[in-house]
């Protein structure tokens, strides 16, 4: 990724009122691009969306659901970059309304891409899917790209069907007009500013905030955990890739290495000790319905292709979480801490390539 690509660049952020998609705008924004956005209303109180005040043009708040809204602010907006992350994003939430959550994910999808037809200066499309987009058996070997489709759960069908249907609006439309359009599965994504309901670390500040103690369901779920900037940094190469050279870039998994995956109940460890106060109580992992056990993505095709790396270790990425957290509630606007994480990981990505260089 270079920053002076996308300066005036025009890009839309399907869910920019979301966690990722909020982190994700800001950027484009100090990177100089003009940025809009499509999407629900916040979800949460607080919102990472509302504490940044925004850092999309216009207020974009509708259903990507509906067509004929989609079609129109695609024509209003004219993108030449998208990032389609608007999703119902929840494992259990998918669980509870299986058919809204096929209709978002991939009907939502279909929606956007097919306005995009439409759309004469687009050049570039990431379309973001899941780490759980993959048949897993539960062999405890790391998913590649080249790994059959799959998805025990709704919210896992769902996006594996997304990933479906992008690659149909690829060779059908997008190829022939040498217009990139990629899918991207990153793993678990943690940092400051998510406030959404059955992730881990909402769950635990929310729980920890009130002094009250965190109930872990499966505590030895071993799962790619990555700070926020980690995929979005991938994304932001992959759709600058898929700018100059689209032929052959279809789907790359983002993740950490493969020894920073790990169970639920270390992550927690770390977050406790950071955060400075908690408590825990670990489940025997028979609680709800069926999760997968074990989840760790293989980088590798991201690394020889894009040039992906990932920059903060696991403890790093948790300290820098929690510690987010607690300097918001000392007073630090969510703007300044957000802007704090993304300048230190782009020194940190200047100062990883300095070395690889000098190696």
């Amino acid at each position: 990724m270079t920053a002076n690509f996308w300066y005036g660049k025009r890009v839309l952020v399907t869910g920019h009122t979301g966690f990722k998609g909020s982190w994700l705008a800001l950027w484009l924004k100090e990177l100089g691009a003009e940025v809009t956005g499509l999407s629900l209303a916040p979800q949460t109180e607080p919102s990472l969306h509302r504490l940044l005040d925004g850092a999309c043009e216009g207020p974009g708040i509708l259903d990507i659901r509906d067509r004929t809204a989609v079609l129109n602010h695609v024509l209003r907006s004219r993108p030449q970059i998208v990032f389609h992350l608007a999703a119902q994003a929840l494992v259990r939430a998918g669980y509870r309304n299986p058919a809204e959550t096929y209709d978002i994910n991939v009907l939502g999808t279909a929606n956007l891409l097919d306005a995009l037809r439409a759309a004469e200066d687009v050049r570039s499309i990431v379309v973001v899917t899941t780490d759980k987009v993959y048949h897993n058996p539960e062999t405890g070997l790391a998913f590649m790209e080249s790994d059959p489709l799959g998805g025990e759960d709704p919210y896992s069908a769902s996006k594996a069907a997304a990933e479906i249907v992008a690659a149909s609006y690829r060779s059908s439309y997008f190829a022939a007009r040498r217009v990139g359009l990629a899918t991207a599965r990153a793993g678990n994504v943690i940092g400051g500013g998510d406030w959404a309901e059955d992730r881990l670390i909402p769950d635990a500040v929310r729980a920890w905030q009130a002094g009250a103690t965190l109930h872990v369901r499966r505590p030895r779920a071993v799962r790619p955990w990555q700070h926020v900037l980690e995929p979005l940094g991938g994304y932001l190469g992959l759709a600058q890739r898929l700018w100059h050279a689209p032929e052959g870039l279809e789907a790359f998994n983002f993740g950490p290495d493969h020894g920073e995956a790990a169970s639920v109940g270390a992550v927690l460890t770390m977050a406790e000790r950071y955060f400075g106060r908690g408590g825990v109580l670990l489940g025997d992992g028979s609680e709800g319905p069926h999760e997968a056990g074990y989840l760790v993505l293989d980088s590798g095709k991201a690394r020889s292709e894009l040039g992906y790396y990932p920059r903060w270790r696991l403890q790093e990425t948790v300290r820098r979480t929690m510690e987010w957290y607690r300097k918001l509630d000392d007073g630090t606007s969510a703007r300044e801490l957000c802007l704090a994480d993304i300048r230190d990981f782009i020194h940190a990505g200047r100062r990883d390539m300095q070395w690889r260089a000098a190696g």
